[in-house]
């Protein structure tokens, strides 16, 4: 098992409570057929490392970023309630008993914010929500081999209106952030817990949990759809739902500080600003 972090001066590997700096990028870790093996040549190759306090960035090169929608029960109750103004709350009963899952696009590699940079929320949206999500690494032949942690920041008041502004509710400048690592050889099971944190002002405005138990979806069910019909030379990232929404009126504030946590991968921070004052990171 290896946990790939990324930095402005290449990539660092962690293996056995050792770090190495190795000559590999991103995108050729996803474009192999066995990334598991290929990190094991980079770390035999590797150069020790004790600069573990460098600057990380996200995990992701040229990667698409995708997400799934209405995989835990928690999340279909809150996108119904959200949408009963319109008339459209059945939309996500039906999905989320259905075979075929909820996917849609998210970011761009350009529009991730990396650890520590602000996420964004819209000017004109009233109701503002992270939503921490197991995030997957896939290869360009389909296969998941990685995880790493993800915030997909929503617009519940425009997604609310109706289901098909779920574009504008989802994609927009500092939406997504991943992050701090990608976690490699060995996929976080059922009881593996996921945690939500908000701070405001000094205090805990918010705090949540759940367990990977409560994904209704496989990892290979996920990933199968999304590369059916569909080809990532690149690979691609594909988050896979939330189960922990904070309740209705609560909505995020400039300013705000997001913890997202995931046991065996760590914890992804961000800070919360108008979307309008965010420059992609690029």
């Amino acid at each position: 098992m290896f946990l790939l972090y990324r930095t402005p001066s290449g990539i660092r590997l962690a293996h056995e409570r050792a770090l190495r700096d190795v000559s590999l990028s991103i995108d050729e870790v996803f474009r192999s057929s066995d990334p598991l093996a290929l990190l094991g040549q980079a770390w035999e190759k590797g150069e020790a490392s004790d600069e573990d306090s460098s600057r990380l960035l996200a995990p992701v090169g040229s990667q698409e970023v995708w997400a799934a929608g209405v995989t835990y029960y928690r999340s279909r109750t809150a996108r119904m309630e959200e949408s009963e103004q319109a008339g459209g709350d059945r939309f996500y009963d039906l999905v989320y008993d259905a075979d075929r899952p909820e996917l849609f696009f998210k970011a761009t590699a350009r529009r991730i914010q990396n650890p520590g940079e602000p996420v964004g929320i819209r000017s004109d949206s009233e109701w503002d929500v992270p939503e921490p999500e197991l995030t997957l690494a896939i290869n360009r032949e389909g296969q998941v081999f990685g995880a790493t942690v993800g915030n997909d920041m929503s617009s519940r008041s425009i997604e609310g209106e109706n289901p098909l502004y779920l574009p504008q509710a989802k994609v927009y400048s500092g939406s997504a952030s991943l992050g701090p690592c990608l976690l490699v050889g060995s996929l976080p099971g059922p009881e593996t817990e996921i945690s939500l944190r908000i701070s405001r002002n000094g205090d805990d405005a918010f705090q949540g949990t759940t367990t990977l138990s409560q994904l209704k979806r496989s990892y290979e069910e996920l990933a199968g759809f999304l590369f059916r019909d569909n080809d990532f030379p690149d690979g691609a990232l594909l988050m896979t739902g939330t189960g922990i929404v904070p309740d209705h009126p609560f909505t995020l504030q400039p300013g705000d500080i997001i913890r997202i946590s995931i046991s065996g991968i760590g914890t992804l921070e961000n800070t919360v600003a108008m979307a309008s004052d965010i420059q992609s990171s690029g």
